[in-house]
This record gives C-alpha cells, structure tokens and sequence, in this order.
C-alpha cells in the first residue's frame, strides 16, 4: 500500500476522535454562567434585569446603571460541581472497555467579576463590566472506561464590556454595551490506536473508511496501545448587549434586556504522545494546527421588581438562551484532511426564576429564591462525557450587610439539584459510552459593593 494511502485510513479511521477534542471546544462555550453577581446568588438570579440595585446590572441589563452613583464592585464566585458516572463502555468492535468509572469528573473552580460605574451628567452614564460568561472544567481518571471520548476538559473566557446608558425621564433609561471576549480551551482524550488498524477489511469498507494495510499494523491489539491526543485552542471576538428599563412607580421596575451572540473561530495546535512507529513513521499523530467554530449564544430576559412594602421585595425573571444557534460544529486542518461537519441540533432554552428581599433594618438584607434552569442538550444521544448537564433547579439564600452609606457585604449560596443525566454517547472512531451521572452542584459568593 501507498503511504499516502495509509495516511488518509488512519485519517479517515481517526477523524471524529480528534474532532471530539476540537468539538468540544464549542460544548464548553455551551456552559453557559449565571454567576455574575454575588448579591443576585442569593434570589437565583430573579429579576436579574431589573434589579440595578448595584453596578452587577452591567451585565444583565446596562439600563440600570442609571439608579447608581459611581460605584465599585468586586466579586467572586466558587463554584464546586460534582459529576459521578456510573455504566459502561464498549469499543468500536462492541468488546467491554478496561477502566473504571473515572472518579468525580467536577472540578472546582473560581469565577471573578468587577464592575465600574459613573455617571456623567445630563442623564448619561457610562460603566465596564469584566466578567466570565462561559467555563467548563471537567477532568476523568486517565485510564477511565470512557477515556475515548475524553479525559480532561478546561474552557475559560473573560468579556470586557464597555457600556454606556441614557435617563430619557424618571420613567425610561435606555442602555447599551459592546462585548470583547477571550476564550482558550484544552481538551484531552486517549486514542485507541490499536483499534485503528483492527479492522477488517469487509468492517472498514461498511464503515466507508479506505482499508489499512494489515502489515502496518502488526503488535497492535485494540486497548493495549493508548495514544494521548491534546488540543489546545483560543481567539478574540465581539459582541454587543442592550437594554430597557421601565419604571412606572417608585416601587416596580421592569427591565429587557438582550446579549447578543458571538461567533469565535479558536485557532490552536493539536499534539499527541504515546503514538508507535507504525503511525509516527508515516506522518500520523504528529503536530498541526487546528480550527474550530464555537457559536456562543444570543440571550433575553424580561425581568420585574416590585418592593412590596418598605421591608419585602419580589422579583421574577424569565431568560430565553438561543442554544439552536448550535446546529453543527466544523473542523479545519492545515493538512489534506477535508473539513468535517458535526450535527449537534441543541435546543433553545429557559430559565424561570423568582425571589424575595427581606430588609430588616438599615443594615441586614436576607435573601431567597429559587429557578427551574432547562439544559439545552435534548437527550442522551447528544449528551457527552464532557459536558453531563441535565435541567437544575436552583435553592439559594443570601445576606447582605451595609457597613456605611459607603461600603456594602453581599453573600450567597446556592445548591443545584441536577436530574440524573443519561448518556448514550456513540462514536464511530471511540465506541459508545452509556449510563447516567449522579450530578449536583454547589455555588458560594461574595462581594463587595463600593460607592465613590
């Protein structure tokens, strides 16, 4: 056989094994985060746009920084999830996969945000918002049963969002904001090179994959000669938010608000360890560059606050996530592999949430509320080892205590009850890996609001 030939088997037998590195570049932008306020912790984020009670609602709806004076605000957010696989795995022959269950796959990690406002005069007023609107960190025991389709997984962002907002009357403000976001992603699964040259001719022709040549091949046994393969990736891009906030009393505002989405185009490198000669040799598992398309997504929330009286606060908010954004995922190489399309078809989202303020004196504000948060992922086909969400619904409290007109404390908690996820993930190149998770999440924040 040619070596060109036995490049574009191995090629073609491999392709969604490296692609699912590459794809999941764009399943972490799909973990999307809340958390960008650590006094809103406490409601669950309830009336989210329209609470502009501090300079947090930078984020949810620019309108409201018209309520502030300038203002500073720190946050950060610890956030400890917890993902427990339990079930099986075969290989591309349907034989068991060595391995265990991988340990807790959740990582725990830090989400930071800072906020600035100001106004300007004549009903103008300007505020940055730095923040963190995707993660992802999921990380499996190396040698695990579901190690084809990954084993580590780590995506982060930070967004700078300059925004600017107009008081047309006492009523109406008008708000909007431009978006500079970063994304980097690292993301590692094993190659079973043993299974890519374990094919039978006849098995390979079914598969529409041109055969290999047996020779090349020969020590090989599939699941005794694992490869590493390791993709890392990242990009600039922008985006841009607006919002409305209506106020028809002094008790009750009302807030719109839309982010829009971002199209980022990771650019990286794709590098392997672990690979034998019989690929090495022929240009096979060797270093490249590599391109992957992530269509983070639009959002809107209609958002209500209403104080009920001088000491209780209720407020709802409804959140639409436009995940259908997210139909297909490509893949470039700089190499003769062709482009290579992946279906994804997530669906759109909601988040309904509602809370209450208790304020029990000029210095101590309680908090409560509670969400019902749809995942995108529309069943257990589509779920992955790397992103094993499910539909949560969120408990949360919160305190807040005001040291001087100057300087405010803002904490909360919240825990996330996640429905068992399911998974049926099936890949060509790696198996299947089937089973649920036992998943829960936990959220602690804290803030400091200062006013200059």
């Amino acid at each position: 056989m040619r070596q060109q030939d036995v490049k574009l088997s191995a090629l073609g037998w491999l392709g969604g094994g490296i692609l699912a590195v590459c794809a999941t570049q764009s399943f972490a932008a799909g973990f999307a985060l809340i958390e960008q306020s650590a006094r809103q912790t406490g409601n669950a984020y309830a009336g989210g746009a329209a609470s502009a009670n501090d300079a947090s609602t930078l984020y949810f709806n620019p309108a409201g920084i018209t309520r502030l004076p300038t203002q500073v605000v720190g946050a950060l957010h610890y956030v400890t999830p917890s993902a427990d696989f339990s079930g099986n795995a075969t290989d591309i022959f349907g034989n068991p996969v060595s391995g265990g269950n991988g340990g807790d796959a959740g990582q725990p990690g830090l989400i930071p945000n800072f906020y600035i406002t100001a106004p300007l005069g004549s009903g103008l007023y300007a505020g940055l918002g730095v923040t963190a609107p995707f993660a992802l960190s999921t990380k499996y025991d190396a040698d695990w049963k579901g190690r084809y389709m990954a084993i580590e997984s780590e995506v982060h962002t930070v967004n700078f969002n300059p925004s600017v907002a107009y008081r047309i009357n006492p009523r109406w403000s008008l708000g909007a904001g431009v978006s500079l976001q970063y994304i980097e992603a690292k993301l590692t699964q094993a190659v079973d090179q043993g299974s890519l040259c374990a094919p039978t001719q006849a098995q390979l022709q079914a598969s529409g994959v041109p055969g290999a040549d047996p020779a090349n091949c020969a020590g090989l046994t599939p699941q005794g000669n694992d490869g590493l393969a390791q993709v890392k990736g990242d990009n600039w891009a922008g985006g841009f938010n607006v919002g409305l906030l209506y106020e028809p009393s002094a008790q009750t505002r009302v807030g719109l608000s839309y982010r829009s989405g971002i199209k980022q185009q990771l650019t990286g490198n794709a590098r392997f360890s672990g690979i034998v000669p019989q690929f090495s040799n022929f240009g096979i598992f060797v270093p490249t560059s590599a391109t992957a398309s992530a269509d983070l997504p639009a959002n809107a929330s209609l958002s209500v606050w209403h104080d009920l009286n001088t000491r209780w606060s209720l407020m709802a908010d409804a959140t639409w996530t436009g995940w259908s954004s997210f139909d297909e995922l490509r893949i470039g190489y700089a190499s003769f592999q062709p482009d290579t399309v992946i279906d994804e078809s997530w669906n759109n989202s909601m988040r309904y949430a509602v809370g209450l303020d208790y304020r029990y004196n000029g210095k101590w504000t309680f908090r409560a509320g509670t969400a019902y948060d749809e995942s995108p992922i529309p069943n257990s086909r589509r779920r992955t080892a790397r992103i094993p969400g499910e539909d949560r619904i969120w408990a949360s409290l919160g305190v807040g205590y005001r040291f001087s007109p100057s300087l405010a404390l803002d904490l909360g908690y919240a825990h996330l009850f996640v429905d068992d996820p399911k998974i049926n993930e099936t890949s060509s190149n790696a198996g299947t890996l089937s089973g649920e998770y036992d998943t829960t999440v936990d959220i602690v924040s804290a803030q400091i609001v200062w006013n200059l």
